[in-house]
Formats: C-alpha cells, structure tokens, sequence
C-alpha cells in the first residue's frame, strides 16, 4: 500500500468531467475496462460529442454527469454519474440511448448505416435486490439467449455493491478508484499500473483546484446530502405510511375472516343440533333453515 496524497471524490460533476470529459486517453480506457466489449471491439480513438440540455429529474437535481462520446467505428457512448437512485433515471438512459440511435439517420440514408449506441451509468446508490452491482441489458431473444439484436446496450453499475478489496481486474480498479479515492489513506499498488488510472489520480488531487472551485465542490456535497437525506425520509414516511395502512386493511380483514369463521362454525353447529329438532317438530328442511338462518 502507498500513502495517498488527499483526492477529491471523483464523483463529483467538477472532478468527474475534468477526468472523463477533457482527456480522452482517461476515458478510452476506462470505457474499454468497464464496458462488455470484446478485446477486438476495443476503443481505439474518440472524440467527444456535445451533452445536450435535458430535463432534470424532479427528485434530484443537477446529480447527474453527462460525458458523450463516439469512436472511429461510429459507435457511441454515452457515460453519466448518478448520485442516487430513481427509477425515471434508468428511463432516461433508455431515452437517451434510444435517441442516439435515432439521431444518426438522416433523410434518405439506410438503416444499415446505424452504428451501435452504448449506455454506461454508475449510480451511487443500491436499486437492485440481486447480489451482484454489474448489470448488463441488450435485446436479446426469449427462445435462445445467443441471439442477440446489435445496436443498443446498457450497462448499470451499483458501486455501494463493488467489494473495494476486489481489485483482480482493471475494471475493479477503476471501480475502486471512482468508490474510494475520495476517502482514502492508502493507494493500492495495482492502481499505479495502469498509467490511465495514474493519470486520473493526479487530476482529483486537492491541490489542483483553486479556492473557488473548492467552494463548489463542497456546495455541491451539502446539497446532494441534502438531497439524499428529504429523498431518504420521504422514502421512510412513504413506508411507514404504506405500513399503517397495511395494517389496518390487515386489522379489517382479520375480523371479516374472524366473522366468517365464527358464522361458519356457527352455522355447522345448528346444522347439527337445532336443525333436526327442528324437522322432528314437523317443520320441512327448508323452514327449519329459514327459521335458522343458515
């Protein structure tokens, strides 16, 4: 282990647009490293793309980073940093893969033209129940997992889930680095092997931000804890609010059932005692059972 010099989270849209966003030689590797792609599909050169204005998602604002980019095949990546989780991001991933696909095709050019469009988010929060924090989604078939429709995948990444004393891969090391390099003491030594990941060290150093953009930095940490702290107790209330009413539709049907259950003991007993006293009187099978009400 080396000592480390004091980072900045690099999940923070200042530090993380400054690695990813200005040094394409950062963001091919971290790309070829995280992304399911084969080593022939590797990423040999890109260009950055301009990120669009989009709508903010209402429940957290300004969380979310945005990094396009296109390679010399065509393909492009759209790569975003999500603080926390809501279920409108991950429509929006789809959304804006979508639309770069749709984007490429102009008048009179053939389908055939279309390059594929790949999704990376990494999300600093847990959204999945499954043990695992890679998720990989692309068009496959029902019948048979090996046929697959090119052109669209997307990856999510729930780094809470990332085990950070994993590091037998460079994936896992640039998962490290994105996870704990703002918090840590020690650098692992199999981080300094990858110059790219080096590199991306020395761009989150403290020491390379001045006093304002500090001040931005720290800003933007109390509002997204801010942010996580109103969603987090909206969520409890929500549950506990969920719960209450549970309950008392739990409470209602466990006295219908209660009810129901008595009426039907109820009624095997008359049907054993009063009905046939009933019938011996000379009453029919039908009046004694109106007279009973059963």
């Amino acid at each position: 282990m080396i000592f480390a010099t004091p980072y900045l989270d690099p999940k923070i849209d200042l530090v993380f647009k400054r690695i990813f966003g200005e040094h394409e030689d950062i963001l091919r590797a971290f790309l070829n490293a995280v992304l399911p792609l084969a080593e022939d599909q590797h990423i040999e050169s890109l260009e950055y793309l301009p990120s669009e204005q989009v709508p903010q998602i209402p429940d957290f604002k300004n969380t979310i980073v945005d990094v396009r980019c296109r390679d010399v095949r065509g393909r492009q990546f759209i790569v975003e940093m999500q603080m926390a989780w809501t279920e409108s991001f991950k429509q929006r991933m789809v959304f804006n893969a979508s639309k770069a696909i749709v984007s490429q095709l102009r008048a009179g050019e053939e389908y055939r033209s279309l390059q594929p469009v790949y999704g990376l988010a990494i999300v600093d929060a847990r959204f999945d129940d499954s043990p695992g924090y890679y998720h990989h989604y692309k068009l496959v078939s029902e019948q048979s997992s090996d046929r697959v429709l090119e052109g669209l995948e997307l990856v999510f990444i729930e780094l809470p889930k990332y085990d950070s004393t994993q590091l037998a891969s460079v994936r896992e090391s640039w998962l490290w680095f994105l996870k704990e390099a703002g918090r840590a003491r020690h650098l692992p030594e199999k981080l300094l092997k990858t110059p790219e990941l080096e590199e991306a060290l020395d761009l989150a150093e403290i020491a390379g931000y001045n006093e304002a953009q500090l001040d931005r930095y720290d800003r933007y940490w109390d509002y997204v804890s801010t942010q996580r702290t109103l969603f987090n107790e909206g969520a409890a209330k929500a549950m506990e609010k969920g719960m209450e009413k549970g309950m008392e539709k739990g409470m209602a049907r466990g006295i219908e059932e209660g009810l129901a259950r008595g009426i039907e003991k109820r009624n095997a007993s008359l049907m054993v005692e009063a009905l046939p006293k009933l019938i011996a009187r000379g009453f029919s099978e039908a009046e004694a059972r109106g007279i009973l009400g059963i």
